[in-house]
C-alpha cells in the first residue's frame, strides 16, 4: 500500500489515494471502471463487457510474476482506477524480463493524478518482480491514452495497421514500450 505524496508540480487535482494489489472481491468495482470503457467502443479494444464472475476469476488465476494495482480513493474507499501488467509471453523464457500492461480510469475521474500514481507504483512492482522492459498497444485513435503514456516515458516503436476491428471497423495500435532499466531514461 502507498499514500500518495504532494505534487506541488502538477496541474491535475489532486486526490487522496490508496494503491494496493487487486483481489477477487474487487471484481465489481474493476467491471465498474472497465465496462464503460468497453462500452464506449473508443478506447480499448476490448468489444465485450466483463461479468463480476468473469473478473474475479481472472484476478484468482492472475500470473504469480503479474502486477495488478488498483487506485482507491480514500475519501470514500471507491476504486477509481487500475493497471494489469502480465508476462509477455509463457511459451519461452525468452521474453521473461518483458511485462504487458493495461491501464484503465474510471471515465469521470481522469485528469486527477490517478494514472499517474498507478505509473509510479507498477514501475517499482515490475522492477522488484525482474522485469525490464514493459510493452503495450495503445489504439491510434486514442491521442489522450497515448500522451499518458508517453508522458510517462514511454516511446513509440511502430504500428500495428488494422490490428483490431472494433464494432466493425478496423483500428491501427500504436506500439509502445519503456525500458526500466538499461536506459539513462529508465526507472
Amino acid at each position: 500500500m502507498e499514500a500518495n505524496p504532494p505534487d506541488p508540480v502538477s496541474s491535475e487535482p489532486q486526490v487522496s489515494l490508496e494503491i494496493r494489489a487487486a483481489r477477487p472481491q474487487d471484481a465489481d468495482a474493476i467491471v465498474r471502471i472497465l465496462n464503460p470503457i468497453i462500452t464506449a467502443g473508443v478506447y480499448t479494444a476490448f468489444d465485450t463487457p466483463f461479468t463480476p464472475e468473469e473478473e474475479a476469476d481472472y484476478i484468482r488465476n492472475f500470473p504469480a510474476r503479474g502486477v495488478f494495482l488498483l487506485a482507491v480513493r480514500q475519501a470514500d474507499n471507491q476504486v477509481v482506477g487500475f493497471q494489469s501488467m502480465e508476462p509477455f509471453a509463457s511459451y519461452t523464457h525468452a521474453f521473461d524480463h518483458v511485462g504487458v500492461l493495461g491501464t484503465y480510469v474510471d471515465l469521470e475521474c481522469r485528469r486527477q493524478g490517478i494514472a499517474r500514481r498507478l505509473f509510479q507504483a507498477t514501475f517499482a512492482a515490475a522492477a522488484r518482480q525482474g522485469y525490464e522492459k514493459i510493452f503495450t498497444f495503445v489504439r491510434a485513435d486514442n491521442a489522450a491514452a497515448l500522451q499518458t503514456y508517453l508522458h510517462h516515458g514511454f516511446q513509440a516503436v511502430g504500428t500495428a495497421h488494422r490490428h483490431a476491428r472494433v464494432s466493425g471497423r478496423y483500428v491501427d495500435e500504436i506500439i509502445i514500450e519503456k525500458l526500466l532499466v538499461g536506459s539513462d531514461e529508465a526507472v
